[in-house]
């Protein structure tokens, strides 16, 4: 018991304290990669110091919903953190069918963020709110079919049996379908967590904004939790792209005596996806919006190509 108290406890740590760093990362990569010296990697956690000294200011036209998103936000990430094959290949919430609990999870928070934006009456609001809902009506099925793809081969719906599974069989990974079905989620990861092709983290066009046209009026604490929800969200994201499709180094790894070397590997592996990430954001160019549901569409092809792989082959 107090082992697996200890397991939640760091999943929490490292998911919590190391995604603004991921984040950090990521900018100055991109900064670097396109010959400017960029912010600092730690940069992240001065803007949250930052957001959380100052003073909130909220329409006198918002109801509890404003006010709540933004704790609704960082919980159910924080939740989902225990759920997710972090550095250990069985995270304290491990149970068959975990997957589906993750998705919803997700979800709420976007439930929650998208009545936020409608909630304070502005226009770009609304907007992002719009799109995002569209967003994750065409990403959310493409995860599930993606993951089921790898469910059926590792023949486990369990998250952790899935990384061990492919730990111990490294061949099972050697196969056409695992790749079209990493490919389909990489594809959803981007959308999901804003990133460019689909949505662009740094712009200051609203009428081109998704993610950040929703949360143009926080500001103060709720806007950290915001940020800090979203840096745990794509953590979260890569951490399943690390372990799903790459577990090796996590899968046979168990108890809080090998919590060190997981973060370690799990450190090495987002170290790769975030220089992929990096150099992809900074070679290709953000989508109109009307093709982001043709980029969708192709994902969820991929994913159901990837089930009838494993079928047929």
């Amino acid at each position: 018991m107090i082992a697996a108290i200890a397991v939640a406890v760091a999943q929490v740590i490292v998911v919590g304290a190391g995604a603004p760093l991921l984040v950090g990362v990521l900018r100055t990569l991109k900064a670097r990669l396109v010959g400017r010296r960029g912010p600092s990697p730690w940069q992240p956690y001065a803007d949250l110091r930052k957001l959380l000294a100052k003073e909130v200011v909220v329409s006198t036209t918002t109801s509890w919903i404003f006010r709540a998103t933004p704790y609704v936000l960082a919980a159910t990430m924080l939740v989902a953190s225990l759920i997710v094959p972090v550095f250990l290949a069985r995270p304290p919430l491990a149970f068959p069918g975990d997957v589906i609990l993750l998705m919803y999870l997700f979800l709420l928070g976007t439930f929650f963020l998208a009545l936020a934006g409608l909630d304070a009456g502005s226009a770009f609001g609304g907007m992002g709110s719009s799109r995002e809902v569209a967003v994750a009506a065409l990403a959310e099925p493409t995860i599930i079919v993606a993951v089921f793809a790898l469910a059926m081969r590792a023949e486990t719906i369990d998250l952790a049996r899935v990384v061990e599974r492919f730990s111990r069989e490294p061949l099972l990974a050697a196969n056409p379908a695992h790749l079209l079905a990493f490919a389909a989620f990489f594809i959803v990861m981007l959308a999901e967590t804003g990133r460019l092709p689909v949505d662009n983290p740094a712009t200051h066009l609203e009428l081109t904004m998704i993610h950040e046209a929703m949360v143009l009026e926080y500001s103060g604490r709720y806007l950290a939790l915001v940020e800090w929800a979203s840096a745990m969200k794509l953590c979260l994201f890569m951490t399943l792209l690390a372990n799903l499709f790459f577990p090796w180094g996590a899968g046979g790894l168990t108890g809080p005596a090998a919590i060190p070397l997981g973060v370690l590997v799990l450190a090495g592996k987002l170290v790769l996806l975030v220089i992929a990430l990096a150099v992809l954001e900074t070679t290709v160019a953000k989508l109109r919006l009307f093709r982001v549901p043709e980029l969708l569409a192709g994902s969820f092809a991929l994913a159901i190509l990837s089930v009838m792989a494993v079928v047929l082959v």
